[in-house]
């Protein structure tokens, strides 16, 4: 299976078990899930497609990308730009965010519609999120959901993760009525349920599921921290449980490696319940790390 992830990859500074200390790593939530995927889907064939800018730090970028099993092909340079910053502050194993990334080069991924349309056409399963569609401009965001239409119309499967994050959006208003746009065009929505109860009002996971199946999804899978993963395909729904972690050490890409871990078993076939459960089981070592990209031995998710 052919995947590809759409989004922004940017250099994070996340804090190491010595007070004060920050590592330079390179992370971004689609990114996260193609890296996890990588790992997870060793016969999948992962592609990223981005903008990178035409320094020092988006070559190692690039480098890390290549070295991590990432094909890419769909990743264009922008001369004079860079790439955005954010620094990791921990409490308790709950993470925020501190961002620098106004002069993003990602924010021009969809400058390109015959460059999408060649991404797209080329890929079987296109991946992209709430983050994806934040940073871009209008146009960008009307150019993408067309070109994922366009792509689903011919048969690819498109995945969605609407990841709200208010922050980026220049009101709330804007960013849910963008993410029920995403909606319309994709096939698999991943959202998580507080998220989606605080900016959508949704009493419980089945009204969540029940939103983004009005809007045109086949298929949706409602994380909700340590409670059941709600899903339903189609008319069916039904929970996977999720066992609790017992130390959590960073909350980073735990929803990033969920959904690398569902796409992983996707590709191999295995039943939506399955997938989930090994996905569950991903995330699970996702957070018993610091950062977003957690080292780990694939044969070790059970």
């Amino acid at each position: 299976m052919r995947i590809l992830a759409i989004g922004e990859c940017m250099a994070e500074l996340a804090p190491t078990d010595t007070d004060g200390d920050l590592r330079l790593g390179f992370a971004g939530d689609t990114f996260n899930t193609a890296w996890y995927l990588a790992r997870c889907a060793p016969d999948a064939h992962v592609s990223y497609l981005t903008v990178l800018g035409d320094d020092a730090i988006s070559q190692k970028m690039a480098a890390f990308m290549r070295d991590s099993g990432i094909d890419d092909r769909f990743v264009q340079v922008a001369k004079g730009r860079t790439v955005g910053l954010y620094m990791i502050t921990l409490n308790e194993g709950e993470r925020s965010f501190s961002y620098w990334r106004g002069q993003s080069a990602a924010k021009a991924l969809a400058n390109d519609p015959a460059a999408l349309d060649a991404a797209m056409n080329a890929s079987d399963l296109i991946y992209f999120s709430g983050i994806t569609l934040a940073i871009l401009p209008a146009k960008g965001r009307e150019t993408l959901l067309t070109a994922a239409r366009k792509a689903r119309a011919a048969g690819k499967t498109i995945a969605f993760d609407p990841n709200l994050r208010p922050r980026l959006w220049v009101s709330d208003t804007e960013m849910t009525e963008t993410i029920m746009q995403a909606a319309t065009v994709s096939d698999i929505v991943l959202p998580s349920f507080e998220d989606e109860a605080d900016w959508f009002g949704d009493a419980n996971p089945k009204a969540t599921a029940d939103r983004y199946l009005n809007a045109g999804a086949v298929t949706v899978i409602v994380k909700n921290g340590a409670d059941p993963v709600l899903y339903v395909e189609g008319s069916n729904y039904a929970e996977v449980p999720v066992t609790p972690v017992q130390t959590l050490i960073d909350t980073t890409a735990a929803g990033d490696g969920f959904n690398a871990g569902v796409f992983a078993r996707h590709a191999a076939g295995d039943t939506l319940a399955k997938g989930i459960a090994y996905a569950c089981a991903l995330s699970r070592k996702v957070v018993q790390s610091r950062g977003a990209l957690v080292a780990f031995d694939p044969g070790s998710i059970r």
